[in-house]
């Protein structure tokens, strides 16, 4: 299943989108801990301590999912209710292209482009995880395709 697949999957549920990936932890005999993304084989990650981990976690699976972005890999729905797993998210960046992936679903980019009355290379950017569009921005794209951007600090 292609990454496209998935975001369409994700959209078609009508759901509030969410783009945090299960991982387990499990504590090395030696010392300090080995965290595993459930979802994504690649991405793992080691710490000392548990704010290690955490903090590793999430450059970890924005790295991972940002190489897929850029190679056109599969992206994998983050899967739901893993027992004893800690759902982390990606930076900010990569949760936003992933979210106006899922919110275009089948609309082409150049649908919009027409929408938000710019150019194609401008709405290609905001699928961009290297590029940070304004939050003025990302709200109008959300309109247009007729969602709300909701934004949570946590």
């Amino acid at each position: 299943m292609h990454g496209k697949d998935v975001i369409k999957k994700l959209h078609a549920h009508g759901r509030t989108m969410d783009i945090r990936y299960p991982a387990l932890i499990t504590e090395e005999p030696e010392g300090g801990f080995c965290l595993q993304f459930v979802d994504l084989d690649e991405a793992f990650t080691e710490g000392d301590t548990l704010e290690e981990i955490f903090f590793n976690a999430t450059e970890v699976l924005t790295l991972t999912l940002e190489g897929r972005l850029s190679e056109g890999l599969a992206i994998p729905e983050p899967s739901q209710g893993v027992k004893k797993a800690h759902y982390i998210a990606p930076d900010a960046k990569t949760q936003g292209v992933l979210l106006l992936r899922a919110a275009r679903g089948d609309r082409s980019l150049a649908d919009l482009a027409r929408a938000l009355e710019t150019s194609w290379p401008q709405a290609k950017r905001l699928e961009d995880p290297h590029h940070w569009p304004s939050l003025r921005t990302l709200d109008k794209a959300a309109r247009v395709l007729g969602k709300r951007l909701i934004l949570s600090i946590e």
